[in-house]
């Protein structure tokens, strides 16, 4: 409850007592006065005048002349909300319910809609149990390609056809799917496997670099963005949109060019051309990282702008699938960049 409606509630800003105070004492001067001259009915003769009720608020006919005393409450006066006879100041009325303040004091009681919204806890619950599935799939397919690197090939192939299909199914897809998003991370962890252990078996420790460099990237990117000091634009995110899909054509040309046997240099283009002495897939790489980087803070933003909208909890799932996806991007990229700078040595 805020400030504000605190300020509103008489059990938090002394209205309560107050009313209470205000009660007792009316009850005591009503009391009082019963006492000295009685209770009177309709039509009863008091100091020489006609006593008549009268409506709520009215004055009878001679009251004042009789007693020289205005504005004592007329009877029934006292019968809601204040004491009853015989009980001086004692306030009657029953604490209200949650439900009776809301309406009280215009504070909207939660429905199950509401309830059921976006959070920051529940993506981040969302997410790290897709990573807990990306991690257990690619453990299994590192010890498969250990055994043989052709279950390997085979398995990242899957992977990397099965991963670009469901992208593309997802992104043109309206609702978000939790049964879509796990198999989208399945297909992740076997490229993740796959080429991780491909390239570990002829680069040794090369794994564990790509690791410590991906966790460094993640964790300054949201040490950025908790700050406050980095958050996109409309004009820079469709720079990286345009340059998001150039760099997916040239991977996709420069692959077929590589399964043609048009290039024969192991990385296709990115070897093969060289800008003032530094390979293509050097200068590719760091731009990819730093895109990638980008893309995790529009994650990010995504899941702050769902919550601070109201969106239902189920969008949690679009933001699990998007951190996975672009902290799988990044991991491959630095992978791969690390690979030519060895191969370079």
């Amino acid at each position: 409850m805020s400030s504000s409606a605190l300020q509103r509630n008489p059990y938090f800003n002394g209205e309560y007592q107050r009313r209470n105070q205000h009660a007792g004492a009316a009850q005591n001067a009503r009391a009082q006065y019963n006492q000295a001259y009685g209770n009177p009915q309709s039509g009863q003769q008091f100091g020489g005048q006609q006593f008549n009720q009268q409506a709520p608020g009215q004055q009878a006919p001679g009251y004042q002349q009789a007693y020289g005393q205005q504005g004592y409450p007329q009877q029934g006066q006292f019968q809601q909300g204040y004491p009853q006879q015989g009980q001086p100041g004692q306030f009657q009325q029953p604490a209200p319910s949650p439900d009776q303040l809301n309406q009280q004091y215009d504070l909207p009681s939660p429905s199950n809609d509401q309830l059921d919204r976006m959070t920051v806890e529940d993506s981040i619950a969302k997410t790290a149990g897709m990573f807990g599935i990306l991690l257990v799939t690619a453990a299994v397919t590192w010890f498969a390609t250990a055994a043989s690197p052709g279950i390997g090939y085979a398995l990242t192939g899957i992977g990397a056809i099965s991963a670009f299909v469901l992208a593309l199914v997802m992104t043109f897809r309206r609702e978000p799917s939790p049964v879509l998003t796990v198999i989208f991370t399945v297909a992740e962890g076997l490229v993740v496997g796959g080429f991780s252990a491909l390239l570990e078996a002829v680069f040794p420790g090369i794994v564990l670099q790509a690791t410590l460099a991906t966790v460094i990237v993640i964790g300054v990117t949201l040490a950025l963005f908790t700050s406050g000091k980095v958050r996109t634009s409309p004009k820079v995110t469709k720079f990286f949109m345009i340059a998001m899909l150039a760099y997916a054509a040239f991977s996709l040309v420069n692959l077929v060019l590589m399964w043609t046997g048009v290039v024969t240099d192991p990385w296709g283009m990115r070897t093969g051309i060289e800008i003032f002495g530094i390979p293509l897939g050097v200068l590719l790489g760091i731009f990819a990282v730093v895109m990638g980087a980008y893309m995790l803070i529009m994650d990010f933003e995504f899941i702050e702008n769902g919550v601070k909208a109201g969106a239902p909890r189920k969008y949690g799932w679009i933001a699990a699938y998007s951190i996975i996806s672009t902290v799988v991007f990044i991991y491959i990229e630095i992978l791969r960049l690390i690979a030519i700078l060895r191969g370079n040595d």
